[in-house]
This record gives C-alpha cells, sequence and structure tokens, in this order.
C-alpha cells in the first residue's frame, strides 16, 4: 500500500506544482506574449483545480489526495526517501486557517487574472 501512497503523494505534487508553475507561467507569459497562455482548456483547467481546493479548504475538508494517502498510509509515516521529501513539499505545519486564507487569496487572484487576460481559442 505504500507504493500507492507515494503514487498518489506524486501525484499531488503534480498538481501543486501545475498550480503555481501555471500561475507563473500565465502571468510571465502574459507580458511576453506566449500563445499557450491564453489556452482555454489550460485557464479553465487551472483555475478549477484552484476553486476546488479553496472550497475544500472553505468547508472544513482535507483534499482528497491527502485523505486517500492518509489511508493507505494507516500508522506509517512518510519514510522512504521520495516520500519523506515530496512530503517536505507539500505540507506544512501551519494552523488550517493560513491554508484557507492562501488558497482563497490565490483563486482570487487567478479570477481576477482570467477576467484581465481572458482565453482565447487559437485561431
Amino acid at each position: 500500500m505504500h507504493g500507492l501512497a507515494d503514487a498518489i503523494l506524486l501525484i499531488h505534487a503534480l498538481i501543486v506544482f501545475f498550480v503555481v508553475a501555471g500561475a507563473v507561467y500565465i502571468w510571465v507569459g502574459a507580458r511576453r506574449h506566449w500563445p499557450g497562455v491564453r489556452a482555454p482548456l489550460f485557464r479553465y483547467t487551472h483555475l478549477g483545480i484552484m476553486l476546488f481546493v479553496a472550497a475544500q479548504a472553505l468547508v472544513g475538508r482535507l483534499c482528497p489526495l491527502t485523505v486517500w494517502e492518509d489511508r493507505l498510509r494507516g500508522e506509517h509515516p512518510r519514510d522512504g526517501f521520495v516520500a519523506y521529501w515530496v512530503g517536505q513539499l507539500i505540507y506544512y505545519d501551519l494552523p488550517p486557517w493560513v491554508f484557507t486564507a492562501a488558497y482563497v487569496v490565490f483563486a482570487i487572484a487567478l479570477i481576477i487574472t482570467l477576467v484581465l487576460l481572458p482565453p482565447q481559442r487559437s485561431r
């Protein structure tokens, strides 16, 4: 089960990377006129993930990926090299309200970005 828990952790880390790096890509790419910045599928998927995360936090629920990983690990910690270091990158020991506030602010920033730099279909 640890292998599956590690796989879920890696997927979780990739999603976090997609959201954070995707925002940077949009903001930098808009200034540099990169074509993929306005791709509707990318933009709506990106925003949708962040809205889901913010909504989950607002109603006091953990991310489903965190719940699944924790259930698969049971009482065992993230003891493997990859599990330990990936866990260090995406899990922090802070009060839940800090994460909720950060997720909501980030989601609002992405909504504003969507309005100011709307997606466009390629020609």
